[in-house]
């Protein structure tokens, strides 16, 4: 029975890691929708309209972010973008990873450290979920043809 449990354990926190990896791109959306839908709600909207307010703000914040992926030249700006979203995702891995290691490790310096290693792997997912998401150059594109 003990084993059992265990691995059920094990398998709920793998489970959420997955889901943690997954959606670290969409971090910085989510933020800023619940700030949006907890600012509507703060305001009289009703949980109805603050979900709704929510929403918008969070599809919009994606939605503005794949626009500018797509749409702007320099690289630089591009990495701009992409780190904006790849901050949230760096803090929401950090988090998520101290929730599990704290009631596993004893030590405080040893969930520091982890809970740090948790956030960069959480961060370098993202970056490379992100940079997925850039569309290519298409051939021929750039090159200055007489």
């Amino acid at each position: 029975m003990i084993v059992l449990s265990i691995l059920g354990s094990l398998a709920a926190i793998g489970v959420l890691c997955w889901l943690l990896f997954t959606l670290a791109v969409f971090a910085l959306p989510f933020f800023l929708g619940l700030t949006a839908g907890s600012w509507a709600y703060g305001s009289g909207a009703g949980w109805l309209g603050a979900g709704a307010v929510g929403l918008v703000a969070a599809g919009a914040t994606f939605g503005i972010g794949q626009l500018m992926l797509a749409v702007v030249r320099p690289l630089w700006l591009k990495l701009l973008v992409v780190l904006a979203f790849v901050a949230p995702a760096v803090a929401a891995g950090y988090a998520a990873t101290h929730g599990i290691v704290k009631h596993t490790l004893p030590s405080e310096t040893w969930q520091l450290v982890f809970s740090g290693v948790g956030a960069i792997a959480v961060g370098i997912v993202a970056f490379v979920r992100l940079t997925a998401l850039i569309p290519s150059e298409p051939p021929g594109r750039g090159i200055t043809r007489a």
